[in-house]
């Protein structure tokens, strides 16, 4: 599928700050006049909504039941009529999502080979390619700090052996998968305000011949 608008993902840990920096491009963006759709995986529709439930522990599947429930909500995030990314992108709409497959790669790779789930979402990747994919870096240490200062009931993956594992997945898959495809390394450990400023740096590049 050829692309009119552009397709921008922003991954990390949780805790990252992704959907602080989500927002603040997103006003940037307008402020150029550029279309903006931002969305999140897993997405609001009725596969992610069971995802939520599995993640918050109300529901229980296996490892490998997760991660094809996570490929079929994508696959919907991608094809459906309502709002589904195709066809924004064809109608010259910009799209920031918060997290795409390379989430599934990193942590669904804890229990499973990364290239297993690569193979799995290899229909996903075949339908939509991310134009560019930042990644806002953060330690598994200040990852539970910013999640303890939430005060709410941790999710499945939110401890600190997980996530010190997750970000190493993150650079695996990075490193050995998808490598002709555009990705940037981001510091998430600095203030909001200086990272806004290096993911602007990126984000504009696509936008000076558009």
């Amino acid at each position: 599928m050829k692309n009119c608008g552009k397709f921008i993902v922003l991954e990390g840990i949780d805790g990252s700050g992704k959907s602080t920096q989500i927002e603040l491009l997103k006003k940037r963006l307008l402020e150029l006049d550029q279309k903006v759709h931002t969305t999140t995986e897993p997405t609001q529709r009725e596969v992610g909504t069971l995802i939520r439930k599995i993640l918050k522990k109300e529901v229980s599947v296996s490892e490998e039941t997760l991660a094809a429930l996570f490929v079929a909500d994508r696959l919907d995030h991608i094809q459906n009529q309502e709002d589904g990314m195709a066809r924004l992108l064809e109608d010259d709409v910009n799209i920031i999502s918060d997290r795409y497959y390379w989430s599934s790669y990193a942590y669904h790779g804890l229990s499973m080979p990364i290239s297993k789930v690569v193979e799995m979402n290899a229909i996903c990747h075949y339908h939509l390619k991310p134009d560019l994919t930042i990644y806002l870096d953060l330690t598994a240490e200040e990852s539970m700090n910013r999640i303890e200062k939430r005060n709410e009931q941790k999710e499945k993956f939110e401890t600190l052996e997980l996530l010190a594992s997750i970000r190493q997945n993150y650079f695996i898959a990075f490193e050995r998968h998808h490598q002709n495809m555009r990705i940037e390394v981001i510091n998430a450990n600095q203030d909001i305000d200086a990272c806004s400023e290096q993911i602007w740096k990126v984000v504009n590049t696509l936008f000076s011949s558009k």
